[in-house]
C-alpha cells in the first residue's frame, strides 16, 4: 500500500467532492479487459484485493485505483508476417507489391493479430485528502498522473484540481538549501542530488551517496548550476527525492513507520487500514511542510504550468516479444 512516488494537485473546492457521488461514478466505469480490436482499456478497480468497491473511505480520505491494460504487439512480429505475405504474393502472382497495397496488408495483418496479442497491465493509486485540499497520486510520471486526473474528470465532471503554484520555485529552494549546506524546518539533506547548467546543452552533474555539504558541491552552484533533484529526509520518517517539477520520487517510509503499521495485526484488512491511515497522515503533513517551505501557495491559486515530461501517449504499446499469457507490471 505504501506509495513509491508522489504527484499532488491542489483542490480549490474540496467540499464539492461528495464521497457517495464519487463512489457511484467510479462504479459505473469499472475496469473491463481489452477485447477484440481494442488497443487498450482502462477503468476503476478496488484499491486492495479484499475490497469489493473501487472507492475506499477513511477519515475524510478517499482512496481509488485506476487500472490500464495495453495490447502488446511487437512491430517485429507484424513485419515478419508482412514479409511472408509479400513473398507469397510475389511468388504466386509474379509481381511487386506497391506501397499502398503494402500499407493495406499491414493494417489487415495487425487487425488479425490484435485479438491474440499479449497484454500488459498496471494500476495507479491516488487518494483525496479533503481536509487538507489535496489529490495525491502514486506516480512520479506527469503523464500517468494526468491520465488518472482525466479519467476522474470523465467519471465526475467537473473536477477542479490544479498543480500547486508556490511562491518559490522548487529548483530555487533546493539550490538555496544546497548552497547553505542545510535544509530548513523538518527537512534534512540526504546524499543525492542533480545539478544542471542553465545554458542550452549545459553540463549535468549527478551526485550519489555523497556528502552534499562539501565545497565541491557549493562550487558547482557558484558557477551557475541549479539543483533539479535533491535527496531529502523528513522528520526521520520519510526519505525521498524532490524534483524541480514538484514531484517526490523514490519515496521510502522508514522503519519507524513500518513498525507502527505492522502493529495493527496480521490479517490483510487490518494491516491495509492501518497502513493507509498512517501513510496518508504522514504524506499530508509532508506535503503541507514542503509547500510551506516553498513560501506557501500563491493567492490566485491558479494552476502552475510546471515543466513536465510529455504526457503518456494513447498510441498502441510496442514491446519486445514476451512469453505467452498476460503479465502485470508496475507503471512506475
Amino acid at each position: 500500500m505504501w506509495f513509491r512516488q508522489l504527484s499532488f494537485y491542489q483542490l480549490p473546492a474540496p467540499d464539492q467532492i461528495v464521497a457517495d457521488k464519487l463512489a457511484d461514478a467510479l462504479a459505473k466505469r469499472q475496469f473491463q479487459r481489452c477485447t477484440g480490436l481494442d488497443w487498450f482499456s482502462e477503468g476503476w478497480v478496488a484499491p486492495a484485493p479484499h475490497l469489493d468497491e473501487p472507492l475506499y473511505q477513511q477519515r475524510g480520505r478517499l482512496l481509488l485505483a485506476l487500472r490500464r491494460e495495453d495490447k502488446v504487439l511487437p512491430s517485429g512480429v507484424i513485419r515478419d508476417f508482412l514479409d511472408a505475405k509479400l513473398q507469397e504474393i510475389e511468388q504466386q502472382e509474379l509481381r511487386k507489391v506497391g506501397r499502398k497495397e503494402k500499407l493495406a496488408l499491414k493494417e489487415q495483418i495487425t487487425d488479425d493479430l490484435l485479438p491474440r496479442a499479449f497484454t500488459r497491465s498496471g494500476r495507479t493509486c491516488a487518494y483525496f485528502d479533503l481536509a487538507r485540499g489535496w489529490l495525491l497520486v502514486d506516480s512520479g510520471s506527469a503523464g500517468k498522473a494526468e491520465a488518472l486526473l482525466s479519467s476522474l474528470r470523465e467519471a465526475m465532471p467537473p473536477l477542479p484540481a490544479c498543480l500547486p503554484r508556490t511562491t518559490l520555485s522548487p529548483h530555487a529552494l533546493m539550490t538555496d538549501w544546497l548552497a547553505a549546506g542545510e535544509a530548513s524546518g523538518d527537512f534534512v539533506l540526504d546524499a543525492d542530488c542533480e545539478l544542471k547548467d542553465s545554458a542550452e546543452n549545459g553540463a549535468v552533474v549527478r551526485c550519489t551517496r555523497m556528502d552534499l555539504t562539501t565545497d565541491e558541491i557549493r562550487q558547482h552552484i557558484a558557477t551557475g548550476k541549479q539543483v533539479t533533484r535533491l535527496g531529502l529526509v523528513w522528520r526521520d520518517r520519510i526519505r525521498f527525492t524532490l524534483t524541480d517539477t514538484l514531484q517526490l520520487k523514490k519515496l521510502q517510509f522508514l522503519d519507524v513507520l513500518q513498525e507502527e503499521a505492522s502493529q495493527a495485526g496480521d490479517d490483510a484488512a487490518s494491516l491495509f487500514e492501518a497502513t493507509f491511515m498512517l501513510m496518508s497522515e504522514e504524506l499530508g503533513e509532508l506535503v503541507d511542510d514542503l509547500v510551506a517551505a516553498l513560501g506557501g501557495l500563491q493567492e490566485d491559486g491558479a494552476a502552475a504550468p510546471l515543466p513536465t515530461p510529455a504526457a503518456a501517449s494513447s498510441a498502441p504499446a510496442v514491446a519486445p516479444a514476451a512469453p505467452a499469457g498476460s503479465v502485470d507490471v508496475p507503471w512506475d
